[in-house]
């Protein structure tokens, strides 16, 4: 014990302390990213028992997906989209056609509709 005090009372020690904490830290955070990109989605969701703003949660339950997606009446069993302007089109579940504004797309129902319409499958959601 009276061997380590003096190792880390020097300045070797510190210098090596100094490197330990770095790392740890550097690792930590590492892994805090890591979780907080986590692919399940899960989160706590906040559900009002009356449509008042104002008024405090009655209820907090964790759900297993929030990010669900929104329909609006024009992709009412759809399951393929594309943008007015391109040439691919999309699987609803698709990542790859995130990024096309609402705006600006096309709905389908079967992929062999899209094709027909000139579209051609994008390779991000094969």
């Amino acid at each position: 014990m009276e061997k380590i005090k003096q190792f880390l009372e020097g300045e070797t020690g510190k210098d090596v302390l100094i490197v330990i904490i770095v790392v740890l830290v550097g690792l930590g955070s590492f892994e805090l990213g890591r979780l907080s990109k986590n692919s399940s989605n899960a989160g706590i969701k906040i559900e009002y028992q009356n449509k008042i703003i104002n008024q405090e949660a009655n209820v907090v339950s964790a759900t297993d997906n929030i990010l669900k997606p929104t329909f609006d009446t024009k992709s009412a069993g759809k399951t393929f989209f594309a943008s007015n302007r391109g040439s691919k089109y999309y699987s609803l579940g698709c990542s790859g056609g995130k990024t096309i504004k609402q705006e600006n797309r096309i709905y389908f129902t079967t992929s062999a509709e899209a094709e027909t319409a000139g579209y051609e499958l994008s390779s991000s959601c094969r």
